[in-house]
């Protein structure tokens, strides 16, 4: 897309965390609408652009927004988008994502850095590949990277948790039984992304860290009704400490 230009990083911008393109550097921006293996995005508080430029001294390119599975049914939908960015180059992908909190002393607007995920959709976005579709999920997300950004946060003053995400299907959102199942299973975080990113990453030889952030307590756990303005609200709200350890993290990558 541009000659020369070998980004390392691929970061993956969540529900409500676009205001992270701030912080680029901009070379260049493409519409996912001119990329063939890019989706096309449907939810609100993702634009669907990729931005290829740099974060202090790391070339990155940066998704502002992904696809979902609830979106049209297709649990690939990522496959294209994920398999381009490393044919570019990166060597990793930073997911961020909006979720809902299991654990009481992780209220909305606190951050999480995923340690693991449960796959509670019973689907995979591997379905119908054939080479190298036995895919090692130990370490899927690299424990080195994951101590890093822990050090980052910390080092930003940002509180930062460490724990598991679970994702479920959408788009409704969990039912308070289904919660209740999941904290027994040791999820800590529930989203409704994430999960297939990180086995395409994997499967596609690239290294995951990921980070949550909290926009509400998970169904049965708070007194608030769930609903997408509560999540754009609080990742708004949140934005600025989220960008300070994204930012933080690449520029020392």
């Amino acid at each position: 897309m541009i000659d020369g230009f070998k980004p390392k990083v691929a970061v993956v911008l969540g529900t409500g965390l676009g205001e992270f393109v701030a912080e680029v550097k901009t070379l260049k921006v493409v519409p996912y609408s001119e990329l063939p293996d890019f989706p096309q995005t449907s939810v609100q508080g993702h634009a669907g652009n990729l931005l290829l430029g740099h974060v202090g001294p790391t070339p990155v390119a940066v998704m502002q927004g992904r696809a979902h599975y609830y979106e049209n049914g297709k649990v690939d939908v990522m496959a294209g988008a994920i398999r381009a960015l490393a044919a570019m180059g990166c060597e990793t992908v930073l997911q961020t994502n909006a979720a809902g909190s299991l654990r009481m002393d992780m209220p909305p607007g606190s951050l999480m850095a995923i340690s693991d995920h449960i796959n509670f959709t019973g689907v995979n976005p591997l379905f119908g590949t054939v080479r190298g579709r036995f895919v090692d999920m130990i370490g899927a997300y690299d424990p080195e990277l994951l101590k890093k950004l822990l050090a980052v946060a910390k080092d930003e003053d940002v509180p930062c948790h460490e724990g598991v995400y679970i994702w479920f299907s959408g788009p409704s959102f969990e039912t308070p039984a289904e919660i209740r199942a999941a904290r027994v299973l040791g999820a800590d975080a529930v989203g409704m992304s994430t999960a297939p990113e990180t086995i395409l990453a994997r499967h596609a030889g690239m290294k995951v860290v990921g980070l949550s952030l909290m926009t509400n307590y998970a169904a049965g756990l708070g007194g608030d009704t769930l609903g997408h303005e509560q999540t754009l609200a609080v990742a708004s709200e949140a934005s600025g400490r989220v960008c300070r350890v994204l930012r933080a993290f690449l520029e020392r990558y």
